[in-house]
């Protein structure tokens, strides 16, 4: 059954299909100190149904709202999309962009790198690698040979059990995986002519064959993730990233959301990603539950490219102007839920209203995050003065914001405003809400997967 809806307006009847989804928060009833019954509002209600859980389970859950209430569902463009099978993964893969095919790129060769994100982006990079396994294996490369190296920049190291939801886990038992190492075993292969250092992960550089495989996803700075982003930031030193995501996104003004083709952030990493020398590349989009609906290969550059002209009418999301209420549902970015929230500024009305941000993933926000950390540290900033700063900063007058997590804690808590409301019951944000807001036309919006919807912006080239 599909968790959400081709249009605005077409909500589930809460007295009969609904029912069937639990609320929100109750889904794990079973769990020691979890609701054990699943609330209704009293008296008819609308319900709309979202995705939670990302790689935790991937969850439906409900939203109950007052039936009176104006609720509109701000699905993206691309949202119903054809979800690919595997003959039809494995028929647009074999039919790369400006490249051979993998196969007889890899005749010859020895030793195999492939990289793969971490569990902060919602890329199903589980549903290509057997796919590449078996071009590989076509080519005669021998399993002992096959390397998976995280790419996740300055983010934590992987779990074993992370490693597994990211590749399947017949893949991450049978193969050596890696996580790459920002600080150190990275060697200097060039400088851009952007005089940014390009130094990458040498068990990266040392293999005979280099396969990226990545997800596509709005980046507010870069563009869209994917592609060359998979070598810079995914497998570089620290110092790199930092000249990139610092000194040349300040001196360039260039960047920003949907910007691929004339974005003088992304070209640096284009040329780093060049002279790494990476031989292929997949590029996969996706829809709200995380499935495959279009897959690319072939050139790291040319593979993207073609890639993000379907995102741009994919992802692209209407914006619901001046609403009373806003609720965006951080899904399938939770770990940096901030991604999600940036809806309840765009759609949020500018007196009198009300965001919700919903954080429904047992990992809440992740803390670590090692190049923002350094930024920080330069800043001579403490753990106890950059909580005082977020807590002690107001929301905008008359609005009010809610953040709802079933995880709720205290690094969750401190990274918003004083005037913020935390509530790890449904019920009791609904009530928040029918306080602030009175009468019979209130109207809603709700952005059901905020954290991979964007505005409707034209790419540009």
């Amino acid at each position: 059954m599909s968790a959400l809806f081709s249009s605005r307006r077409d909500f589930l009847r809460v007295a009969g299909g609904a029912a069937a989804i639990p609320l929100i928060g109750t889904m794990r009833a079973a769990a020691s100190g979890r609701p054990t019954q699943v609330s209704q509002l009293k008296g008819s209600a609308k319900s709309v149904v979202i995705p939670t859980h990302e790689f935790y389970g991937n969850l439906d859950e409900r939203l109950d709202f007052p039936a009176d209430w104006d609720v509109n569902v701000m699905n993206m463009k691309g949202h119903g999309a054809p979800v690919l099978t595997e003959p039809q993964i494995a028929r647009d893969l074999a039919r790369p962009v400006g490249k051979p095919p993998l196969r007889e790129i890899a005749a010859g060769r020895t030793t195999v790198v492939i990289t793969f994100d971490d569990l902060t982006r919602a890329t199903p990079t589980y549903t290509v690698v057997p796919w590449v396994l078996a071009e590989l294996k076509a080519a005669g490369i021998r399993d002992e040979n096959i390397l998976f190296l995280g790419s996740f920049a300055t983010h934590r190291p992987m779990t074993a059990i992370e490693v597994e939801k990211k590749i399947g886990k017949d893949m991450a038992r049978k193969y050596a995986w890696l996580n790459h190492n920002c600080f150190y075993g990275t060697k200097e292969i060039g400088t851009t002519s952007f005089k940014n250092k390009i130094q990458i992960n040498q068990t990266f550089m040392a293999a005979d064959l280099k396969v990226t495989l990545s997800g596509i996803k709005v980046h507010y700075d870069a563009g869209y993730g994917g592609g060359a982003k998979a070598v810079l930031p995914g497998v570089a030193h620290i110092d790199t990233i930092d000249y990139n995501h610092n000194v040349l996104l300040r001196q360039t003004k260039t960047a920003g959301p949907v910007r691929v083709f004339k974005n003088e952030m992304r070209l640096d990493l284009i040329e780093a990603a060049r002279m790494a020398g990476v031989d292929f590349s997949v590029q996969i989009l996706y829809d709200h539950k995380l499935r495959p609906t279009h897959v690319f290969s072939g050139d790291i550059v040319d593979a993207h490219h073609a890639a993000v002209r379907i995102a741009a009418q994919t992802y692209c999301t209407p914006t619901l102007k001046d609403a009373d209420i806003v609720v965006a549902n951080a899904y399938p970015q939770n770990s940096q839920a901030f991604h999600g929230q940036r809806w309840i500024n765009l759609s949020l009305k500018q007196e009198g209203g009300t965001g919700v941000l919903i954080v429904q993933h047992p990992l809440t926000l992740d803390p670590i995050h090692f190049l923002n950390n350094r930024t920080m540290s330069r800043m001579g900033a403490d753990h106890y003065e950059m909580t005082r700063k977020r807590v002690q900063a107001q929301l905008p007058p008359n609005t009010g914001l809610i953040v709802y997590s079933q995880y709720m804690d205290r690094n969750l808590m401190n990274s918003y405003s004083t005037g913020t409301r935390f509530v790890t019951q449904w019920d009791d944000a609904v009530k928040i809400l029918k306080e602030r807001h009175k009468g019979n036309s209130i109207r809603v919006a709700v952005y059901p997967y905020a954290g991979m919807q964007h505005q409707e912006i034209e790419l540009d080239g």
